[in-house]
């Protein structure tokens, strides 16, 4: 196997369209030798939220100019690449097309290997990008699309523990935002106004709490401060400036309450396997939050565990997640060839029953 392997890794699952390029040599920290993402916040901003079909054509229309812009901030030409990877899904179908239409002619045309990449194994593995994570571990994913804890003891060997059973965290963010007339990505935006609230004003749901296990909700989170909105909207005629910071801040106490509690329980059933290198990971836009982060790595400390958190570039969606990835599958031997298909579901664990129901395009997660 060679001892160097250089990635190519494509990303356009949602509405970042990106390239990079990860080279690894055994026994050495993994190196981002480059790393394009072309956002599409303004394209989708009258929108409230990301219209699949605008995101798509601008996929279409980005993908290779981010290729070349990566290929050339390495410095390098096709030549000196081992492997074409691409996230193959999950995504919304257009962008995730897009990008496993441009990967699979770059693989003709350079006779390169190609790589289909799970867009969550993507997120699941960057510690192992980042710090150097060995098996197994911990992972707590939060994004837009996406909230579970998993058990990652493989490239491609992932139990799941549990998972938001409606709305993912980053989707309530966004919703809230939406609700409170902030701009999108509603993340950044719903933190930024936390900061100047009072996270103990209106008493919202934790949801789930009160019972046992791992699974998560947000929906209901959602609709709670939708009545307190309303509330305040009919008692003064509007909404003031202290009343969105002050929902805003107790928005974010409730989601970072429900994320730390319940990572505290998966911790300790992770902990009970005698892991050699207990560590917690967490990924994802969410994982951006500080709020969050600052308390989920108490909770890890707290149960004797190394937390890790990727720097904030590599935790929204970005393709060197997926390079590195690629690397992985590459020393494991995993290639796909022209038949690889775009998928808008791909669970991670194929044996967990679906969290979001399934239909005839399978489980949703």
């Amino acid at each position: 196997m060679t001892k160097t392997v250089t990635i190519l890794g494509l990303e356009s699952s949602c509405d970042d369209t990106a390239a990079a390029i990860v080279r690894h040599t055994e026994g050495q920290a993994p190196e981002i030798l480059s790393s394009i993402v072309a956002g599409q916040a303004n394209l989708h901003a009258a929108f409230g939220g990301v219209v699949p079909e605008i995101a798509a054509r601008a996929h279409t229309e980005k993908l290779d100019i981010c290729v070349e812009q990566a290929m050339a901030e390495a410095n390098l030409g096709f030549s000196d690449l081992d492997a074409i990877a691409v996230t193959a899904g999950p995504g919304l179908i257009g962008g995730v097309l897009a990008g496993v239409m441009l990967a699979k002619g770059l693989a003709a045309g350079t006779g390169l290997p190609l790589i289909g990449i799970n867009h969550l194994a993507g997120h699941a593995l960057t510690p192992r990008l980042t710090d150097g994570a060995a098996f197994p571990y911990l992972m707590l994913l939060v994004s837009g699309g996406h909230s579970q804890f998993l058990l990652v003891k493989g490239t491609d060997n992932y139990t799941r523990l549990g998972g938001t059973i409606d709305d993912a965290p980053g989707e309530a963010f966004d919703k809230t935002a939406r609700l409170l007339g902030l701009p999108q990505p509603g993340g950044p935006s719903v933190e930024a106004e936390a900061r100047h609230g009072d996270p103990k004003r209106f008493r919202l749901p934790r949801p789930l709490l009160d019972r046992p296990g791992f699974d998560m909700s947000f929906s209901g989170l959602k609709t709670a401060l939708l009545r307190e909105r309303d509330k305040l909207v009919a008692r003064d005629g509007g909404l003031h400036r202290q009343d969105r910071a002050d929902l805003c801040a107790s928005f974010q106490a409730a989601v970072t309450d429900v994320l730390a509690e319940k990572s505290r329980r998966a911790l300790a059933d992770y902990m009970s396997l005698a892991p050699a290198r207990p560590t917690f990971a967490v990924a994802g836009g969410v994982s951006a939050n500080m709020t969050i982060r600052a308390a989920l790595e108490s909770v890890s400390e707290q149960a004797g565990a190394t937390f890790l958190a990727p720097p904030l570039r590599l935790c929204t969606d970005n393709a060197a997640m997926i390079a590195w990835a690629g690397v992985e599958r590459f020393r494991a031997g995993q290639f796909d060839d022209m038949t690889l298909q775009a998928r808008p579901r791909w669970p991670l664990d194929q044996t967990a029953p679906a969290m979001l129901g399934s239909g005839k395009k399978g489980a949703k997660a």
